[in-house]
């Protein structure tokens, strides 16, 4: 079965032959998958509120199936949550990198467009919490108490999508403010033509990024790293948008 663009038949299989040593398997190969099913679509909320359900719901199915439910389960789905999260703080990065190249470019956060990006990124870990929190309402009674508990532990620790969000924003912020008062001229058409490909950009930076899923939880929370330059297939998709605009 392929929802959402993710292989859930796949994550539910190895939920279901998993045992208590493959934690790290775990969560990389659900880093994995839904880093994948993200990089297949424009990086918009809607479209990560529908990669997060899917993957969940099948991490609950596989799990609803594992000889573990019962034992070690609340450790299991930990795991999976933290691959979750460190494929969606490289989302994060993703809009990092596109932002930094639109201010490069001119272009100014007050623009409509990208005070929702923004605004979007200050939200990904609430959704975050409340798409998973909705996707595991109604299943079985041990296993809901096992992510009621991963949820409220974590929730307390927070999530290095939080943390590298919140970094995201107040750095931009920064920056822009900088630029103002530096009184940088800003390429309307340049920048303007860049703004309006902007989930193109962002998609295509995202599928350029090869760092951040190998890494343990510590170094999933590390701080992201802004890319001084933005992938290859992000340039050619918003030249791409460019040259039909113009056109």
């Amino acid at each position: 079965m392929v929802k959402a663009g993710i292989d859930q038949d796949a994550i539910i299989d190895m939920f279901a032959e998993a045992s208590a040593k493959q934690g790290d398997k775990v969560r990389q190969a659900v880093a994995e998958a839904t880093l994948k099913a993200l990089q297949g679509r424009e990086l918009t909320l809607d479209n990560v509120r529908k990669v997060l359900k899917s993957v969940t719901q099948a991490v609950s199915a596989g799990a609803e199936k594992s000889p573990l439910a019962g034992v070690d389960a609340e450790a299991m789905l930990r795991q999976a949550v933290d691959g979750m999260d460190a494929a969606l703080l490289q989302a994060v990065q993703a809009h990092r990198t596109a932002l930094q190249q639109l201010l490069d470019q001119g272009a100014g956060l007050r623009d409509s467009q990208l005070k929702g990006v923004l605004d979007g990124i200050e939200q990904m870990e609430d959704m975050f919490f409340a798409t998973v929190g909705k996707a595991v309402k109604g299943v079985d009674t041990p296993l809901q108490g096992a992510w009621d508990q991963v949820l409220k532990t974590l929730k307390l620790e927070g999530t290095a999508t939080g943390a590298g969000a919140n970094q995201t924003v107040s750095q931009l912020m920064d920056q822009a403010q900088q630029a103002l008062r530096a009184g940088r001229a800003r390429s309307l058409r340049a920048s303007q033509a860049l703004v309006d490909s902007y989930a193109a950009l962002v998609s295509g930076v995202l599928i350029g990024m090869s760092e951040g899923l190998n890494a343990g939880k510590s170094g999933s929370k590390a701080a992201p790293k802004a890319a001084a330059e933005p992938a290859a297939p992000a340039k050619r998709a918003a030249a791409k948008k460019t040259t039909g605009r113009t056109a």
